[in-house]
């Protein structure tokens, strides 16, 4: 009996709370709705007045959007052309990877151009680093190139 009871006040203390809420509920809406029907909508002639600040704003803002993006550019000038390279140079890398798996899938042509590619390390061995003056030969255009490209003296 005594759990039948105790049910009992559970449930209609649940009741109790679903109504309170049902009330709040309703409450909230009346104001809703009663601000709703109180809010006077602007005449014709505000309206225009207001659509035309809207457009005033915007066109100031286009009218000064090439100072401020050359401004942000010239800020961050060296930023921007760091990642721009980084992402040309990521397109790049996966460009040549496609290349060349769509190349490796050629039959015959991948074993050619491994024929090709040993055929040409055979050849570099053979007029270069077989004989000491070719060696030598080698260095000299190494260091010429690397003047070329690094200057004279880079490390002053």
């Amino acid at each position: 009996m005594d759990e039948n009871k105790d049910m009992n006040d559970v449930i209609s203390d649940s009741a109790e709370a679903a109504a309170e809420a049902l009330r709040s509920s309703a409450e909230s809406l009346e104001e809703a709705s009663s601000k709703i029907e109180s809010t006077q909508f602007p005449s014709g002639e505000q309206a225009k007045e207001q659509w035309q600040e809207i457009v005033d704003k915007v066109s100031a803002f286009l009218a000064e959007l090439p100072e401020y993006l050359s401004g942000f550019f010239g800020e961050y000038k060296q930023p921007i052309v760091t990642v721009g390279l980084i992402v040309a140079a990521i397109i790049s890398v996966k460009l040549t990877l496609a290349v060349l798996g769509a190349l490796n899938d050629i039959p015959l042509l991948s074993p050619l151009l491994e024929l090709i590619g040993l055929g040409y390390s055979a050849w570099f061995v053979y007029r270069y680093l077989w004989k000491a003056s070719s060696r030598q030969e080698l260095a000299n255009d190494f260091n010429a190139l690397k003047e070329q490209v690094l200057g004279n003296n880079p490390f002053k």
